[in-house]
């Protein structure tokens, strides 16, 4: 539903500024002294851009440029976004800035007005609703498949345990287990974390630092030699389950030599969640892993 409403969103925008463009730079070029517009008041604030003795004598050039720069663009960011392609997603998120990069020259050159000030609102809005679209793009289309992990062994030394709420972290968790050929268990829980209510549900936990009660591991601890926690961070912090978990075994984990591995949506690791887990053990180590527009980067 939020990818439905938000691609209808970026669709509206960029049918919207384009059209808009279309009517404003054809407007030029029939009458490049601007008075279709009623802008020839306007002309001569154009002065102070490069090159005016030569561009901007008439609205001819400026009209051009709006076709290319804000409708043409806006046209084929459409047409792919109908089509689902990716790059229309891209692209429709970019000419949001654009258009507010458009309009920033304008707030410069012209004195303040209503209409630059909506026309920039209206590029923020594209930019954020381009964005948000192409997140759900990425997230709707993320492929996981626990068949295509072949090394896991039931009877391995090494556990990989694991919550994911996305298949984010269960895929880097799954990749994990592959490479070093453990056993993998997940972590669950009665409480709602899926979909949009379980968002702000798990988002809740998160705020409040709470431990989110998980059922019984499917595994004996103490049989393991190695252990690897595989968590995604909730407001800068292990998610709830994972704390849960933690708190009820860190006597085993102790013991044991443990590897964590954070998933996480900063471009960097919140140190909270790395003092938190040693707050109750000291991890033999720690890897990070960055989950950005529906993909995962070391």
């Amino acid at each position: 539903m939020r990818s439905k409403i938000f691609k209808g969103l970026i669709l509206f925008w960029t049918a919207f500024i384009g059209i808009g463009a279309y009517v404003g730079g054809i407007s030029m070029l029939i009458k490049p002294d601007g008075s279709i517009l009623h802008m020839q008041a306007m002309l001569p604030y154009f002065e102070v851009l490069p090159f005016s003795s030569l561009l901007f004598q008439n609205y001819i050039f400026p009209g051009i440029s709006l076709i290319i720069v804000n409708a043409i663009s806006n046209t084929i960011a459409f047409v792919l976004i109908l089509k689902n392609k990716k790059t229309g997603f891209v692209l429709g998120t970019i000419f949001g800035f654009t258009l507010m990069l458009w309009i920033s020259i304008q707030f410069a050159i012209f004195p303040p007005n209503l209409l630059d000030n909506l026309y920039f609102t209206f590029g923020v809005l594209q930019l954020v609703c381009g964005y948000r679209a192409l997140v759900l793009f990425n997230q709707k289309n993320f492929k996981f498949n626990p068949d295509d992990y072949k090394n896991l062994d039931e009877k391995s030394k090494t556990l990989v345990v694991y919550f994911s709420r996305m298949n984010y972290t269960k895929k880097i968790a799954y990749t994990k287990a592959d490479e070093e050929k453990a056993r993998i268990v997940e972590l669950k829980t009665n409480e709602r974390t899926q979909g949009v209510l379980g968002f702000w549900w798990c988002g809740r936990f998160g705020m409040h630092k709470w431990q989110m009660p998980v059922l019984p591991l499917e595994a004996d601890l103490n049989s393991f030699e190695k252990i690897i926690l595989v968590t995604p961070i909730w407001v800068f912090k292990i998610c709830a389950p994972m704390r849960d978990f933690i708190i009820k075994n860190q006597d085993v984990l102790k013991t044991k030599k443990v590897e964590v591995i954070f998933n996480h949506f900063n471009p960097w690791l919140p140190t909270g969640a790395v003092s938190e887990v040693e707050k109750y053990f000291s991890p033999d180590k720690i890897n990070s892993k960055t989950t950005m527009l529906g993909h995962t980067f070391n």
